[in-house]
């Protein structure tokens, strides 16, 4: 119950909101809608809470006690391929990418994609790991790897495939999902713990931001081979109006897709318990009800986003281009700050962070960072849309403002930032937001104009978080020199009469 009043709080008030905008001129909704709305918004609460339940119960000890124990061995081959196989797996099996791939496959083979994002993923799982096993700074690391991405990216743009670019950069945000995210994060803490050094709280993150440069890099690479460009056809966002069909057929089909993403790492959590951990069964017992609660949660909640979200998603992005693009804009700070709220991996990321810090960094401070990234990511966003322009010039000055605030804060600020960055780009992004700006772009620009306008919302939204919760450093790094330099001036300006001499 106190996961569902969590989950109620977080998920309340972006519901309220399109039920005050359905009062409104701005959007009028049909009955039909609006029961579909509601139902999917009982859904959402009762998904996330289930969820979080879910991941504390399973996801987390699954990828912590998988993460010591493999480290325990202290053979560093073995934990490097586990790495990989196990990156590949829960990849390929994660349902967004599946739904990239169909988007992509006029231009490129889709089973090419998923397998080459796959092996990119498992790549950058083992440098997230090496990096903990010989104590690298990621922040180093980060500006190697996106100095590569920035030169292909423009190299893709002077090739005229510009319009590949937000899809290529929206791809690193999809493919660390809901479940891989908990238990990535979990298996760093747990390796971190066993092979880092004093520095561990850095070293327990940086695995999902890394992760989340396979895809991007895998994408670009084969969008400078295909030589062509895409083009995009938009999915059809209309309710149905036999409604407990449309949530029936939804649930059937995302139980098939949760149930293999989810199988793969129970799977393979199963052969290494067999052959290395060796767990009492009572803590298998413990995780196996944490993975029923994780599978349901999960099901019940993509149901209520994929049913009902999406389609008002479109209709509001639609009816708020078409009346006001200054109150488009307006209202993407408002609604990017609620949807924050209502990610389930965000919940499970800022009680890891306070966890691992000791307190340093506060789940209230992390949100508050996170709720202004968003919402800052959607308004430039809407700005994008209603003024047509490439995405570079967000991306390149973005990611270079972060590594240059890498340099002035602490490394542990840098590894959480860039890890938010992949766990708030999740299933509301791309259910609730993604097709807000589908909607926003085909009343302003046109539909020809989605693929370069409408996608790398998901892109924004990833980045936002590397420089407000770096910022969020930056002040605390301030704030504590300031009271240095205080207590110091109150000890020179001490009266010395007034000390005691007990001698």
């Amino acid at each position: 119950m106190e996961k569902i009043r969590e989950a109620l709080v977080s998920a309340l008030p972006v519901t309220v909101l399109v039920y005050l905008l359905a009062l409104t001129p701005v959007m009028e909704l049909t009955k039909v809608e609006l029961v579909t709305f509601t139902v999917s918004a009982v859904l959402l609460v009762v998904g996330i809470g289930l969820f979080s339940m879910g991941a504390d119960l399973a996801m987390t000890p699954m990828g912590s006690h998988l993460g010591a124990g493999l480290s325990r061995k202290r053979k560093l081959g073995l934990l490097l391929a586990v790495c990989f196989v196990l990156g590949m797996l829960i990849t390929v099996a994660e349902p967004d990418l599946q739904v990239l791939a169909g988007q992509v496959s006029a231009v490129m083979n889709g089973t090419v994609l998923v397998y080459a994002v796959g092996v990119g993923v498992g790549a950058f799982l083992m440098v997230g790991v090496l990096k903990i096993v010989f104590r690298k700074q990621l922040s180093q690391i980060l500006m190697l790897f996106y100095m590569l991405l920035f030169a292909l990216a423009l190299l893709l743009v002077v090739r005229g495939g510009e319009n590949l670019l937000p899809l290529a950069f929206d791809s690193g945000g999809v493919t660390t999902g809901p479940i891989t995210v908990p238990f990535i994060m979990a298996l760093g803490v747990g390796i971190a713990n066993i092979l880092g050094d004093r520095r561990s709280k850095e070293n327990s993150f940086g695995l999902v931001a890394l992760c989340s440069v396979g895809p991007v890099l895998a994408v670009l690479v084969m969008g400078l081979f295909s030589g062509r460009d895409l083009s995009y056809e938009i999915p059809d966002y209309s309710v149905s109006t036999d409604i407990v069909g449309a949530f029936v057929n939804t649930a059937a089909h995302t139980c098939r897709e949760v149930a293999v993403a989810l199988g793969m790492i129970v799977a393979f959590f199963l052969v290494c318990q067999a052959l290395l951990l060796k767990l009492p069964a009572r803590r298998l017992r413990r995780i196996a009800v944490g993975v029923g609660f994780t599978f349901v949660g999960l099901v019940i909640f993509l149901t209520g986003v994929n049913v009902g979200f999406m389609s008002v998603g479109y209709k509001l992005g639609l009816s708020l281009a078409r009346r006001s693009p200054a109150l488009l804009i307006g209202l993407g700070l408002v609604i990017g700050i609620l949807v924050v709220l209502a990610e389930p991996a965000i919940h499970v990321l800022n009680a890891q962070v306070e966890e691992v810090t000791g307190g340093l960094v506060s789940k209230r401070s992390m949100m508050v960072g996170l709720c202004v990234g968003v919402g800052a990511a959607i308004t430039l966003s809407m700005v994008r849309i209603v003024y047509d322009f490439s995405l570079v010039y967000y991306v390149i000055p973005g990611y270079f403002l972060s590594m240059a605030l890498s340099l002035f804060v602490p490394p542990v600020y840098t590894a959480i930032a860039f890890d938010s960055g992949g766990v708030a780009s999740g299933p509301m992004t791309s259910g609730f937001i993604l097709p807000l700006a589908v909607g926003a772009c085909v009343g302003l620009q046109g539909p020809e104009a989605v693929l370069r306008d409408a996608f790398g919302v998901v892109a924004l939204v990833a980045m936002a978080p590397l420089i407000t919760i770096q910022l969020l450093g930056f002040r605390g790094i301030l704030a504590e020199r300031v009271n240095e330099r205080r207590a110091m001036r109150r000890i020179l300006d001490a009266d010395d009469q007034q000390i005691i001499n007990f001698m």
